[in-house]
């Protein structure tokens, strides 16, 4: 079993246990109080932590693509393939994530009656059952201005790997940050930042295996082109 496969299911796995434990209430609780969320504006964590990191994160997404042809810093170590598809995971994580959310009927926690708001609790495993409130808070879309980066670990792995591990722990120590960021506030449960990260992982390994399939395609053909036909005089 590939590693990256093993680490996928063992954390789906715990991701499921964590949803079975029913934490999220509790842990928001830490945070929150029956009149609401202290810290929901305030200002470092709204200025900084999420309005600042996602406008970062999204000239982080343009800089990959320019990269692509002017690449830059350590970026210059690597071949165009693995520039590209960093930059195409970063993007496709970040889509993925927005679409899961937009069809999601998950309100936040700070719009719940437990901390002063309208809606009840209900699990984001159903589909289609509103609580109540506005919905459309599950997965974590802010935690994806870092998640998103977790495809570098694909992208650099075999050319690079100690670059990898640096990239893949700063995508994920940015990623944790930006969600408590988020708990703290009141706008997303604990849940909704790791289901976040387990996405994105997934979409960056769907990537890297349909790019890993198409150059093994693409070698083949190569090699059918080069190889001479003894038959044709």
């Amino acid at each position: 079993m590939p590693r990256p496969f093993a680490a996928t299911v063992v954390a789906l796995i715990l991701l499921l246990l964590w949803d079975a434990g029913g934490l999220d209430v509790a842990l928001a609780g830490l945070a929150g109080t029956p009149m609401g969320f202290p810290l929901r504006d305030n200002a470092f964590l709204v200025k900084v932590m999420h309005e600042g990191a996602k406008s970062l994160s999204w000239l982080l997404v343009v800089a990959l693509f320019a990269a692509i042809r002017w690449p830059f810093g350590v970026l210059r170590r690597f071949d165009a393939r693995g520039r590209v598809q960093l930059a195409v995971t970063a993007l496709a994580s970040v889509l993925v994530i927005s679409m899961l959310k937009y069809t999601s009927r998950t309100s936040c926690p700070w719009e719940l009656q437990a901390f002063g708001g309208v809606a009840q609790h209900v699990s984001h495993w159903a589909w289609g059952v509103r609580d109540g409130g506005s919905g459309m808070c599950f997965p974590a879309g802010h935690a994806s201005a870092a998640f998103a980066y977790l495809g570098g670990w694909f992208a650099f792995r075999r050319t690079a790997p100690s670059v990898a591990r640096i990239w893949f722990a700063g995508a994920l120590a940015a990623g944790l940050a930006l969600g408590l960021a988020q708990q703290l506030r009141g706008a997303h449960f604990m849940s909704h930042t790791l289901w976040t990260g387990w996405l994105c992982w997934v979409t960056a390994y769907a990537i890297d295996v349909a790019m890993e399939a198409g150059a093994r395609l693409r070698a083949r053909r190569a090699g059918r082109v080069a190889v001479p036909n003894l038959n044709e005089s």
